[in-house]
């Protein structure tokens, strides 16, 4: 009890100071809304006038015809162009900068879009037929001969090549096991480079679909600037003298938006393309190793491993 008496005489004379508190500000407060008051009565009320001791009628003023102002900033909006080449002439030369380099984006977006889309096309046709061939036959020595009527830079020729070179190369070897390790290896690492091969140019896409718009932006903020200034030396806010700069800086905007959305749309297109490209690739490996693993089983049960390789054809 003795500490709940010592802590309540402590704390009872703060809680009496605070609210003494309270209650002056809100009586200062409360004086200044008074004072405000008055004074805006004061300010508000119109002087008295004292009435003219004459009676003399006074003729009614004859009313003027109402002219409406020329604005010289409407004048010079109707004479200004405000197309895009008009604003673009009329632009900043830092905006000006941004506008060509963003265009040039745009067209390097879709060069690269009809050119990998041609390639694409080409490359998944030629696959599908090396594909269908491998399917028919039955060893890897009937692989080979139909490999020689691949094409030169031919997928299937490739990854048959890089089979025949390990057969060459394990030829005094009996571990089959190792053999199909090695080889599987090698397979491995061709699909991956003909996948990065098929992918060059995709980087350029996400490069320009993802800094365009920001570009843009600067752009505008840069031509945003230069209308303040141009507020601050003209002093004056009418909107129609300032216009024409803002509507210069927001084009630098849309030309962004105009070069980065159809990279983003290019490029998922063409990484749904090459991803399913690297799937076919793969397809092709996964049947060269089924062949692979089909003729050193049958060579190893009939003992004719160890003294004749696999492979008797080259590819052409």
């Amino acid at each position: 009890m003795a500490v709940i008496n010592f802590v309540q005489d402590l704390v009872r004379p703060a809680l009496g100071r605070v609210f003494s508190l309270f209650a002056l500000l809100r009586g200062i407060f409360a004086a200044a809304l008074l004072l405000f008051g008055l004074a805006g009565t004061a300010i508000a009320a119109p002087p008295s006038v004292a009435a003219p001791d004459n009676t003399t009628a006074v003729a009614a003023p004859q009313m003027l015809p109402q002219v409406t102002p020329t604005v010289p900033g409407q004048q010079q909006l109707a004479q200004m162009d405000l197309s895009v080449w008009g604003m673009y002439q009329h632009a900043d030369v830092v905006v000006k900068t941004v506008m060509i380099g963003l265009l040039i984006a745009s067209i390097v977006t879709w060069a690269l879009f009809f050119g990998k889309s041609a390639e694409l096309m080409a490359a998944k046709r030629r696959l599908r037929r090396e594909l269908d061939a491998l399917k028919d036959v039955r060893n890897l020595d009937e692989a080979f001969a139909a490999a020689a009527s691949f094409s030169a830079n031919s997928v299937g020729g490739r990854l048959l090549a890089q089979t025949q070179n390990e057969l060459e190369l394990s030829a005094e070897s009996s571990d089959s096991n190792g053999i199909k390790e090695r080889t599987a290896f090698r397979l491995e690492r061709s699909v991956a480079a003909t996948s990065r091969a098929m992918g060059k140019g995709n980087g350029f896409l996400a490069t320009i679909g993802a800094i365009s718009p920001f570009i843009g932006l600067f752009g505008t903020v840069w031509g945003i600037m230069n209308s303040f200034i141009g507020i601050a030396h003209t002093q004056t806010t009418n909107l129609a003298v300032v216009a024409p700069g803002i509507a210069e800086a927001l084009l630098a905007t849309a030309i962004g938006l105009f070069a980065a959305i159809p990279a983003v749309v290019i490029y998922n297109i063409f990484a749904r393309t090459i991803a399913g490209y690297k799937a076919m690739v793969g397809d092709c490996a996964a049947q060269i190793l089924l062949l692979l693993g089909r003729d050193l089983d049958l060579a190893a049960s009939s003992d004719r491993r160890a003294t004749q390789p696999i492979a008797k054809f080259r590819v052409g």
